[in-house]
């Protein structure tokens, strides 16, 4: 699956379509008669209010041919278009005159007008005298009822409720500014990895302030503090930063476990979507392991690669970097993108929001690819030595023909050399996961750290064979 980081630009609202009026000779029914008394001119038409749409269907996942390292750098997958539908929907049916008859020429107009007058008294009577009736007999006071708070100065609320959660999640959350040194930048979410002023959050969130940019932090209480960029990893789209002059009080959020997590928790995502910093959502584990290759949507921008963690929590452009916690206020995950119907580019007019498909870096890993970046300030991934193709495909990850940039598409001396693969060997299932294309190995492969053992899955010339093979490792994302 291909998507799209978020941005943090508000698409414009629609206009309202004018409402058609039919014209008088349009009408099908006879005008009155010459000398008799006029049709009675119509009421105002009701508004009209168009309804904006998004597209129903998700993006095909795009994909490439070209081969790839399993484990970087990887080409970048192209990415799936933002959008959304325009206002539609046509004005209101025929005017009102033409479904009212003509009133008949003759002297009743008189009697018409003098029985209306007579209704209008005997209904204003009536409700004159009920509303005497009912103010004489009310002889009580107001029947609201307020509630008591019995003394108490505010209301308590269940620690593990979404409230109680929020509350004690909000203060280590917090906004961050990144700018370049054009001018370019953008809003996301980070948090309080630890007491030294460690901040977590996404590569693309910062990525503008790698190379001599700005960078600054804003805490819910409204203290802001300059930072600076520790370490970053595009491939797994995981950075970390410090905050300059960090106070004593910080308070790092706790850690869940993401490999427990079970289709169907609950879910609890704080970030700034749209720049509307401090927002919290809900929802609950959609899904498990599910292969997502995501890019900023720039032609030069290379893709991150995860098994990530699904949830319909409402995910926006701005909540990228922020935590995603479970129900007792653990992090799980790292909200790093989203699925979006439609076109238009990121941060474009034509940007959408949620559509109920967020995407999480599993906690487990984002945590050993901070604690690498905070001590070396470079990434450490996972290999298999050999290049797969990124085509789109569901059969499995195949081993191409030609390596990157001409070198050998199976690395001598490396793990799948040595474990006797070979190319056009199509790798099936990692462990017990299923492989379905070169993304979807690369990612299954970055969930693991250098060194570890793992089972491989592959079919050659028909025929399934298994090999065991230990993980090599590549430093850098270069």
């Amino acid at each position: 699956m291909s998507t799209e980081n978020e941005g943090n630009t508000v698409p414009p609202a629609p206009s309202a379509p004018p409402v058609p009026v039919d014209t008088p000779a349009a009408s099908p029914h006879p005008a009155a008669p010459q000398g008799g008394p006029s049709a009675p001119p119509p009421p105002d038409a009701p508004p009209h209010l168009p309804g904006a749409h998004d597209g129903a269907g998700a993006p095909a996942p795009q994909g490439h041919g070209s081969p790839v390292d399993g484990s970087w750098p990887p080409p970048s997958p192209a990415a799936p278009a933002y959008g959304d539908g325009g206002a539609g929907g046509s004005g209101w049916g025929a005017a009102y005159q033409q479904h009212q008859p003509a009133p008949k020429p003759g002297g009743r107009r008189g009697g018409l007008v003098a029985a209306v007058l007579v209704a209008a008294l005997v209904a204003g009577g009536l409700g004159g005298g009920l509303g005497y009736t009912l103010a004489r007999n009310d002889d009580s006071s107001s029947t609201t009822v307020s509630a008591s708070d019995n003394g108490a100065s505010q209301i308590k609320r269940d620690p593990n409720s979404v409230a109680g959660v929020a509350a004690k999640a909000l203060p280590s959350t917090v906004t961050i500014e990144a700018e370049g040194t054009g001018g370019r930048g953008g809003t996301g979410t980070g948090f309080v990895f630890d007491t030294q002023g460690h901040i977590l959050t996404n590569n693309h969130v910062v990525a503008e302030a790698v190379d001599g940019g700005k960078l600054s932090a804003t805490f819910p209480d409204g203290r802001k503090y300059d930072a600076e960029v520790v370490g970053h990893a595009q491939g797994y789209d995981v950075a970390v930063i410090r905050l300059k002059n960090a106070p004593s009080d910080l308070k790092p959020l706790a850690l869940g476990d993401s490999d427990k997590v079970a289709v169907g928790d609950e879910t609890i995502a704080i970030g700034a979507p749209f720049g509307l910093s401090n927002t919290v959502t809900t929802g609950i584990i959609s899904a498990k392991n599910r292969p997502v290759a995501s890019s900023d949507g720039g032609s030069d921008s290379k893709a991150s690669y995860m098994s990530a963690l699904q949830t319909d929590a409402s995910i926006n452009p701005g909540n990228s970097g922020g935590p995603l916690l479970d129900a007792r206020g653990a992090v799980i995950g790292i909200n790093s993108a989203i699925q979006s119907s439609g076109s238009g580019g990121l941060g474009g007019a034509g940007q959408s929001g949620s559509i109920g498909l967020g995407f999480a870096i599993p906690i487990n890993q984002a945590k050993y690819v901070a604690q690498q970046l905070i001590k070396t300030g470079k990434p450490v991934y996972a290999k298999i030595g050999a290049s797969v193709s990124l085509g789109d495909t569901t059969n499995g990850a195949k081993i191409t023909d030609q390596g990157v940039s001409g070198s050998a598409p199976v690395e001598a001396g490396g793990p799948a050399a040595e474990a006797g693969l070979k190319p056009g060997d199509v790798i099936i299932k990692l462990d017990d996961r299923v492989i379905d294309s070169g993304p979807t190995l690369i990612g299954e492969i970055w969930t693991h750290k250098p060194g570890d053992k793992v089972t491989v899955t592959y079919k050659r010339d028909g025929k399934e064979r298994t090999a065991d093979l230990t993980l090599g490792s590549r430093v850098g994302d270069s």
